[in-house]
């Protein structure tokens, strides 16, 4: 994290202690040189599986943040390729990564847009809603889908209970927990309620049919399921 050209312990600092959306325009011109953005090691893999689903017509990154996503859209989408974020900072750096797609900044729970897209992805977000919101969340993503459109995002298995990840992130969550009762304005950043097995529930709730895409390249548990699947979600 602390790179030549990343951000200081300072700057994560003043970020932590920021609203996330002012939190992450702080961040913005330093932010794919951390550990927070998504990794071609992922991106790879899901624009494999996309590709094998699609073709595609325009496709929406949902909280596209500096634009990591937009460039698997790209590559999977006949049509256009539009990206949404509240953070008008990371709008600005994804618009010099990838120039050729539509930016639109925007709340993830009020979407601007009708349903005009054949796919909405998104990457890394979930983390960034309260569950009560995912309910919200999922109608929303299924308002602006056609019908048929699909709704996809890597989900990686829960760490194994005791395991050194378990406790990090059950350590991270309750800093924050820590953070937020202490401090305001909020900054939500709670990454173990977004389990399969809820989120499966919710989206069928919303009016989607759930499927599960494994994604090899991401290894696998010892008991040999995977690390990682692919969730996809149809619009009904």
């Amino acid at each position: 994290m602390f790179t030549p050209h990343g951000p200081t312990l300072r700057e994560l600092a003043v970020q932590a202690l920021s609203s996330v959306e002012r939190g992450y325009d702080l961040l913005a011109p330093k932010f794919d040189q951390t550990p927070f953005r998504t990794p071609d090691s992922v991106l790879t893999p899901v624009g494999r599986a996309l590709r094998d689903l699609g073709p595609y017509g325009d496709g929406l990154d949902l909280c596209c943040g500096t634009g990591a996503g937009l460039g698997v859209l790209r590559e999977v989408c006949a049509g256009r390729t539009v990206g949404v974020d509240f953070s008008a900072g990371m709008l600005d750096v994804a618009r010099g990564e990838e120039p050729a797609a539509s930016y639109v900044r925007g709340d993830a729970l009020a979407l601007p847009f009708r349903p005009v897209f054949d796919l909405v992805v998104s990457f890394g977000a979930f983390g960034h809603f309260l569950p009560g919101q995912y309910p919200g969340l999922f109608t929303q993503v299924r308002q602006v889908l056609r019908p048929g459109g699909q709704f996809a995002f890597p989900l990686p298995a829960p760490a194994r209970p005791g395991s050194p990840a378990y406790w990090m992130m059950l350590g991270f969550d309750g800093v924050m927990r820590v953070r937020n009762a202490v401090w305001r304005p909020p900054f939500v950043m709670y990454y173990r309620p977004f389990r399969l097995s809820y989120v499966r529930r919710e989206l069928a709730s919303a009016g989607f049919d759930v499927a599960l895409r494994d994604l090899p390249e991401l290894g696998e548990r010892p008991d040999g399921s995977p690390r990682c699947r692919l969730v996809v979600a149809t619009r009904l």
